[in-house]
């Protein structure tokens, strides 16, 4: 590791601890050169994989979309902000987990729908209506009768 000062190359390492949040390593070093001390930390670099859209063009996976999307779909129900950030996360590891350099976007509507239909069922609906382009009422029916029909079966489940 250079010497942030003087860029001599010669930095030994005199401690590493583990940061308090333990999601990196925290190391001390002191230079050879001009004796100066610093710090360095290491950290996991974790990439989500690049968005594959229907036109085939490529876009950096943006959380702030995913959430602007989740929130549009809740907008005025009732699930609390700790519920959409734990559907965020789970979103997002099950996109980390995957190992994929791309995804397509259907992939992760289906993610996002999986999400909501847990979450909350009249968010599921208008979600699932504008990502799979309701045309009219019956489709309305049919996600309607899908979601009814499942709650039915934990019912009887219990």
């Amino acid at each position: 590791m250079k010497c942030p000062f003087c860029n001599h190359e010669d930095t030994p390492v005199l401690d590493t601890r583990v940061a308090e949040d333990g999601s990196s390593i925290r190391r001390r070093r002191r230079c050879d050169a001009c004796d100066k001390r610093f710090t360095t930390y290491e950290r996991i670099e974790l990439t989500l994989p690049v968005i594959v859209k229907k036109n085939g063009s490529r876009t950096d996976f943006d959380a702030g979309k995913l959430r602007g999307s989740l929130m549009l779909a809740l907008r005025k129900r009732p699930v609390s902000a700790e519920a959409l950030d734990a559907a965020l996360q789970s979103i997002q590891e099950k996109l980390l987990q995957s190992g994929a350099r791309e995804v397509m976007s259907g992939q992760i509507g289906e993610l996002v729908m999986r999400e909501l239909k847990r979450l909350d069922k009249i968010a599921y609906i208008r979600f699932a209506s504008v990502y799979k382009s309701f045309e009219d009422v019956t489709e309305f029916e049919d996600a309607i009768a899908e979601v009814g029909s499942e709650r039915k079966t934990r019912k009887r489940e219990q």
